[in-house]
């Protein structure tokens, strides 16, 4: 089974995001949205499909990761969400029980053991 299949997305907490979206876009070149992140676009060579990873600046809200205390987290893209989050239990991994079906694909979190949120994605189909 396929685990972990690309990066989906890197969010870090900041006091003001879009004072800092703009130095992101000034001094690094990036297209940072009005919605506070950039989307990079690319295509790796198992597949004619593009992928996207999303770059994203939100509020520093104590709640945000939680119960991570950490300022970023890492969404990872999945082909089998419920199937992972199974087999990550099974491994006696500290794995949220709530998991989200959106229009935007199915989430998932667990946390790693230094404490850190790790978000799992799996797209759309057609994503």
């Amino acid at each position: 089974m396929k685990r972990v299949t690309g990066i989906g997305g890197i969010f870090f907490k900041a006091k003001d995001p879009k004072a800092l979206g703009q130095w992101y876009k000034t001094h690094l070149g990036m297209n940072v949205e009005s919605w506070g992140g950039a989307v990079f676009r690319w295509a790796d060579d198992k597949s004619p499909e593009e992928g996207t990873t999303v770059w994203n600046l939100v509020k520093d809200d104590p709640s945000q990761f939680s119960p991570s205390k950490s300022s970023f987290m890492i969404n990872y893209r999945v082909d089998d969400l419920e199937t992972l989050v199974a087999v990550l239990k099974d491994e006696g991994c500290d794995v949220d029980d709530k998991v989200e079906d959106t229009e935007f694909g199915k989430f998932g979190w667990v946390m790693d053991p230094e404490g850190n949120r790790l978000e799992l994605w799996q797209p759309p189909s057609g994503d």
